[in-house]
């Protein structure tokens, strides 16, 4: 190996990263027994449970993405009086209460088998779309289509979240990054799909349409949702320990910074498309679709770029990759042209604020200690979805006056900001070495 070429630091995945304390005794460990049982990692298995992880995802996050369309239709259509803050507290409760709900899914799994969590999340969350459709006020919505949503889609995320790093080693960025290309590509064609349905039939009927499809599609593939090894019963609820671990707060508060700028983008783009650039309704949908087909490509570029430079040198590139798309390219530039680079630039570069944050945290506490660590991690993306949307509703209705979205963008920019920040610190904290792969 030449000098210049990126050296990993920890290269057996069952084993404690180097350089960092052992798990607690009270922390989650993993069965060593009946070891001739256990899958060996990057096998053929793995990639089945990475295909059914792949539809969990597209139908948990991959539906939380497509809100911007039913945001636009609330706005301009069904709910024109209503303010932008609290429709958009409809989407951010479904992505607020999936992580939220998250973390009590893992500790579920250490319980209960994942195949059944998966199999209740897919009837959970098909069902709660099914009732939304019959809400005909914000507030109806909030309760269904946010929070009862939410908690369904808790069940898919986290089980498709935390599966695939445990059947991989050599391809665990590769892997994570194909299951949340699912969430790109269900954003993609549920966009299409939904407004098409909203348009020609009803509002209701797209969610009636799409909580079917979500319990046919993830309950059939929910057998495959297994866990390549059972993790003991851990004698407390959580590993406590971990919080006092610098490494462990920087990436607490990346995850944290980097969920509170993701879903903007997401949420106001197809609106500001319509409302700002006074384009047909159509083209904020096809907005969508474009950030969610670029986040396909990106979600496995960056898996691939993971596997070869590190989870955390690629996440820095990424963060700043979609700051750079928000602030230099959508503040500035009032065209559609430009819009659209910037769509296409945040969907390939964002995905990996999701993807690469599990690989991070195995990569540097060890996969033994993955579920009770990406517990807390949740508790993070939770904080960052509450005040994500909604404050930035508010700043666009209170200084934008509904049609000025400059103080949203930057709001938003800003958090993608100090997320990456906060990701070179921990990347100097590991290792000062520009070199090694982290």
């Amino acid at each position: 190996m030449s000098d210049t070429q990126p050296q990993s630091l920890n290269t057996d995945p069952e084993k404690e990263p180097m350089g960092l304390e052992k798990a607690s005794p009270t922390a989650p460990t993993l069965l060593d027994t009946n070891e001739g049982n256990v899958p060996p990692m990057d096998s053929p298995q793995g990639w089945i449970v990475v295909l059914a992880c792949f539809f969990n995802l597209m139908f948990s996050i991959g539906t939380t993405t497509t809100f911007g369309v039913y945001l636009q239709e609330y706005e301009l259509v069904e709910f024109p009086n209503a303010s932008s803050s609290q429709l958009s507290w409809i989407g951010t409760l479904q992505g607020a209460m999936m992580c939220f709900f998250g973390i009590f899914v893992g500790i579920l799994s250490e319980h209960v088998d994942t195949r059944y969590l998966s199999a209740f999340g897919s009837l959970m969350t098909g069902v709660a779309l099914i009732v939304s459709s019959f809400c005909n006020s914000p507030w109806k919505l909030l309760l269904t289509q946010g929070i009862f949503y939410g908690f369904g889609g808790s069940f898919l995320y986290s089980t498709g979240l935390t599966l695939a790093p445990q059947w991989f080693n050599k391809y665990r960025a590769l892997a994570s990054g194909v299951v949340i290309a699912g969430s790109g590509i269900g954003g993609l064609w549920l966009s299409f799909a939904i407004n098409a349905m909203i348009e020609n039939i009803s509002r209701q009927w797209a969610q009636r349409i799409t909580g079917l499809i979500t319990i046919g599609i993830c309950g059939a593939l929910s057998p495959l949702m297994k866990m390549r090894i059972k993790p003991v019963k851990r004698k407390q609820i959580a590993d406590f320990s971990v919080i006092r671990d610098k490494k462990f707060l920087l990436l607490f508060s990346s995850s944290l910074l980097g969920m509170s700028g993701f879903f903007l983008p997401f949420f106001f783009m197809p609106t500001y498309t319509v409302i700002a650039l006074h384009k047909e309704q159509m083209w904020g949908t096809n907005v969508a679709s474009i950030m969610n087909g670029s986040s396909v490509a990106g979600r496995i570029a960056m898996g691939i770029l993971g596997d070869n430079i590190g989870a955390l040198n690629t996440l820095i590139i990424a963060t700043c990759a979609s700051c750079i798309s928000i602030l230099v390219l959508w503040l500035p530039f009032k065209s559609f042209g430009t819009l659209i680079a910037a769509a296409v630039i945040f969907g390939f570069s964002s995905g990996a604020i999701v993807s690469l944050i599990p690989v991070v945290t195995a990569n540097t506490f060890g996969v033994k200690r993955l579920p009770s660590i990406m517990g807390f991690i949740m508790l993070g993306y939770t904080i960052g979805a509450l005040i994500s949307s909604p404050p930035a509703g508010s700043i666009l209705d209170k200084y934008g006056h509904g049609t000025k979205f400059t103080g949203l963008i930057i709001y938003g920019g800003v958090f993608l900001g100090l997320a990456t920040a906060v990701n070179v610190v921990l990347r100097l904290v590991i290792s000062r070495n520009m070199w090694t792969k982290v």
